[in-house]
Formats: structure tokens, sequence, C-alpha cells
């Protein structure tokens, strides 16, 4: 069975709880879709409108992305190959628990 697209209101749920979760409340933005005139903060509809379309577009091509592996590489291998440690800028101090 494929996987179905959210809805609007599951991805609403979804973005309030990661918004929530950093300490983000929309409900201070003024409601609908028209920025305030006093401040210039858009309307509430209107950052949700947004943020779902962020959420539908760019999500699914960044779990997709694979680091690419060496050259000539077998695919069977290619997903463990591209699971490589993460430069440092002070490598010395992550060798320890990089074993």
């Amino acid at each position: 069975m494929a996987p179905t697209a959210p809805t609007d209101a599951e991805l609403d749920v979804f973005i309030r709880a990661r918004l929530a979760s950093l300490g983000i409340d929309l409900d201070q933005l003024p409601a609908g879709t028209v920025a305030d005139p006093e401040t210039g903060s858009p309307g509430r509809d209107s950052v949700m409108a947004s943020l779902r379309s962020f959420v539908r577009t760019t999500l699914v091509p960044l779990a997709g992305y694979q680091l690419p592996a060496p050259g000539v590489t077998n695919p069977a291998t290619a997903a463990a190959l591209s699971q490589q440690l993460a430069p440092m800028l002070y490598p010395s101090i992550s060798t320890e628990w990089r074993k």
C-alpha cells in the first residue's frame, strides 16, 4: 500500500508541534492572511500556508538524499558508504568517541 499525502489539518498539527518544541507560538501572529499594518507581521493563515508548502516540497527530497559514494561503488554498498563520519572542526576532540 502506497503512503498517502498528509492533509492540511495533519500538516498543521505537525508544524505547530515542531514549532512548539522550539518555543514558537504562531498564535502571537495576527489572524488571517493580511499582514499587521503596525508591525508588518504576516498573517497566521499565510504563514501556515507557506509552511505547509515548505514541508510538502522540501522534506521528501531531504529525506531521500544520500551523500555521494566514491566512483564505481556497488549500489548495494553505496548507502552504507554514504553514512560516513561528519567532518569536524577540531577532530582531535572527537577521536575517542569515533573509534
